[in-house]
């Protein structure tokens, strides 16, 4: 029989408030999810981890700010501040959220000449995760995402899902966005062109 997953994105301390790439609102979401993972039978969390130095950090290109986009062999890049690197507490997932019930962690962005924002694929749109296997093999053809930020990671990962066959919804009281130049606007109207059900 078929399963339902629940996918939480990236809910880790540098997105929340204090952090290095604070999302707005990002720690609010917090109890809301951990409903939702009590009430779902299959969860898995993606964690953001980033070498030092990573490719897609501000500092990393000489004369750039946070948030200029630069192009990059496999596309556009958006440039961020340092965040998430790997053992560091801000990589750590949020202390309030009830994480530990995860079947499966996916990290992301560990390969340091190219960012990942999606679930299932890194940012050239070719190179897997893994993550739409696992969810195959296990009979789940329906997933939820929730998490950080609806825009980015969570919007990236919808689409892709939706492209490898799944059935997708985006809790959108469960996430919240950085909106960057009108990126939640855009990005809600692709989802919804691509199929994405948002509640």
């Amino acid at each position: 029989m078929a399963a339902d997953a629940l996918i939480v994105i990236d809910l880790q301390n540098d997105f929340c408030p204090g952090g290095a790439l604070a999302v707005t609102g990002g720690d609010e979401i917090i109890p809301l999810v951990n409903d939702l993972i009590r009430n779902t039978e299959h969860v898995i969390l993606t964690q953001d981890w980033h070498p030092a130095g990573h490719s897609s950090f501000a500092s990393s290109h000489t004369g750039r700010q946070a948030f200029e986009a630069i192009d990059m062999p496999y596309g556009p890049q958006t440039l961020w501040p340092d965040h998430c690197i790997q053992g560091s507490k801000g990589a750590d997932f949020h202390p309030g959220l009830a994480w530990h019930k995860a079947e499966l962690v996916i990290r992301k962005g560990f390969r340091a000449g190219i960012d990942s924002y999606s679930a299932f694929f890194e940012n050239d749109r070719v190179t897997s995760t893994g993550l739409a296997g696992f969810l195959r093999e296990r009979g789940i053809n329906s997933i939820t995402l929730v998490g950080l930020a609806t825009d980015f990671c969570v919007a990236y990962s919808a689409l892709d899902a939706v492209a490898q066959g799944f059935d997708v919804t985006v809790r959108l009281d469960a996430c919240r966005a950085i909106d960057l130049g009108g990126s939640l606007d855009t990005m809600i109207a692709k989802m919804r062109e691509a199929g994405v059900k948002l509640v």
